[in-house]
């Protein structure tokens, strides 16, 4: 899988300059969906991507948020799996929250993952089998022993809207820090113990983000206990997810879990 995590990186950041020459300049933006904007930082990434990656491997398939979907990816067993820009919200107001999110799947198991922030220059990388790291550091999932000290990096719109209430006080922090990616990257490097979502996510927000957390030794599950297999006809993974350190998840998930 290296030349894979290669391509894959090279992707990243050269799609993360194209995202640092728009941020907190001057861009287009508009809007999919209630509370869901995207940019021209959005496309132009997408673009650079998409060319690179398919350029390199022509027979991969391809799953991005920002380009239409097509049915030809389920018919292949290798698939990239995109989001140029996972944290839009916050690359609007500002917030350096944000990150390029790159992953790669077999047979819908997530074997390269890469995490890109470009103003931090933060890089998550994980291959199957091969570790995760930051920087080309390891790392690792990390965790307390009890629910109570524990942090767990969640959603702001979550936070806004209430949906943390009922566990004020369950857990030792509610940390909300804006993208699903970038959460996951640093759980993945034990910046927190769990990364938790009440609300329904895109393969393409966690795809990247599965690889390094399993190759940190930890896990990723839905809000019923399913690990999530990817390259679906439907990309969206209800009702919410759970991942981080394995006990820290079975834990976590006796709290959250429907």
């Amino acid at each position: 899988m290296n030349s894979e995590l290669k391509l894959a990186q090279e992707a990243a950041i050269e799609a993360g300059d194209i995202i640092l020459k728009y941020y907190k300049a001057d861009y287009e933006i508009k809007d999919k969906g209630y509370h869901n904007p995207v940019t021209t930082a959005d496309f132009e990434a997408d673009t650079c991507i998409r060319e690179f990656l398919t350029g390199a491997c022509p027979d991969y398939g391809w799953l991005s948020e920002e380009t239409v979907d097509s049915s030809d990816r389920l018919d292949k067993d290798r698939v990239w799996v995109v989001d140029p820009l996972d944290g839009t919200k916050e690359f609007v107001e500002g917030v350096p929250h944000f990150v390029v999110s790159v992953a790669l799947v077999e047979n819908g198991e997530p074997v390269v993952g890469v995490l890109f922030n470009p103003v931090t220059k933060e890089t998550f990388t994980a291959a199957k089998g091969e570790g995760a790291f930051l920087n080309d550091e390891p790392i690792r999932c990390a965790t307390k022993d009890d629910v109570s000290d524990m942090v767990i990096l969640n959603s702001r719109s979550e936070t806004r809207r209430g949906l943390w209430s009922p566990y004020d006080g369950t857990f030792g922090e509610l940390r909300a820090i804006g993208s699903v990616a970038y959460k996951l990257g640093l759980t993945a490097a034990g910046e927190a113990d769990i990364f938790a979502s009440l609300r329904p996510k895109n393969e393409w927000d966690i795809c990247a983000g599965n690889c390094i957390i399993n190759e940190a030794g930890g896990k990723l599950i839905d809000l019923y206990g399913n690990p999530r297999k990817y390259n679906q006809k439907n990309t969206l993974i209800s009702p919410g997810l759970v991942a981080g350190d394995v006990d820290a998840v079975d834990k976590t998930f006796e709290v959250l879990g429907c």
